[in-house]
């Protein structure tokens, strides 16, 4: 493989996401609309450049809402909910996880039983089982999607550890007199980095579509922020009358992860030694 080829899956799953990202922040410039506008009179419309009350690209829904502005604000949820729980779950797993495989013994058995009772259940069934008790709103969502995801960067950095801990730069930084807390956050966690960041990026994809299931439910942010997933559930009773307005959310999801994992296979591809070695 050439070297230039082994960058094309980042290039485009960075240039989708950084998209997105441009969109999110500048939203109220580039929505042609009011997102929350009603119109009645212009409810359901198809899309079109050019109508006699205004340009509606992408339709507008049922209560008469440009689409195009819906689907860029968002963008908004859908990313600050998916960078929010990865740093989140990813801090706190890689941490718990340094923590286990470093001290062995009763302090890893105890975080190993904690992360098997949280593994016991489904992802999604966790989030909603958290969500249904905590109520809607966007913190409350990350909070139960961060308590879902947490496991898997406990258990790949553990295992990680277990091997790093007994290397000859980690015994010479103890037998040096270094602290475990300095050793563990100096030398051990910075190893774990390559591997940390693949799982983040393909975990943002699944926080993403997770975030939109929510929605879809009922269950995620409060009704009047527009979402992707809120979208499609809404759009779901005008499927054959109005078909763009589950196909225009749907695709915004569907692009959206599809970058996210072009991202994610690209990184692996480059910061995985075997697969280096193999290219």
């Amino acid at each position: 493989m050439m070297r230039w080829q082994r960058y094309v899956k980042i290039i485009v799953g960075g240039a989708i996401l950084l998209t997105l990202v441009i969109c999110g922040l500048a939203a109220p410039v580039l929505a042609p609309h009011d997102p929350e506008q009603q119109t009645l009179a212009n409810r359901l419309r198809p899309p079109s450049l050019a109508t006699t009350s205004g340009r509606y690209i992408l339709g507008t829904d049922n209560l008469g809402r440009d689409l195009l502005s819906r689907i860029i604000y968002g963008s908004r949820i859908s990313l600050l909910v998916g960078a929010a729980t990865v740093i989140v779950a990813g801090l706190f797993g890689c941490i718990v996880g340094a923590i286990a495989g470093y001290f062995g013994e009763m302090v890893d058995e105890i975080i190993n039983k904690t992360a098997e009772i949280f593994l016991a259940f489904p992802f999604l069934l966790l989030a909603i089982a958290i969500m249904a008790f905590l109520g809607q709103g966007v913190l409350n969502l990350i909070l139960a999607l961060v308590l879902s995801r947490w496991v898997q960067y406990c258990r790949v950095v553990r295992g990680e550890v277990l091997s790093l801990r007994e290397r000859e730069f980690v015994q010479a930084a103890r037998a040096l007199g270094g602290r475990d807390m300095y050793i563990i956050a100096r030398h051990v966690l910075p190893n774990t980095l390559p591997s940390v960041m693949v799982i983040a990026t393909f975990a943002m994809a699944i926080v993403i579509i997770a975030e939109a299931s929510l929605s879809f439910l009922g269950l995620g942010v409060p009704p009047h922020v527009p979402t992707w997933g809120s979208m499609l559930s809404e759009g779901r009773t005008y499927m054959y009358r109005a078909p763009w307005l589950t196909i225009f959310p749907g695709m915004a999801i569907f692009i959206t992860v599809l970058g996210i994992n072009l991202l994610g296979d690209g990184l692996r591809d480059i910061l995985d030694p075997k697969l280096s070695r193999q290219g």
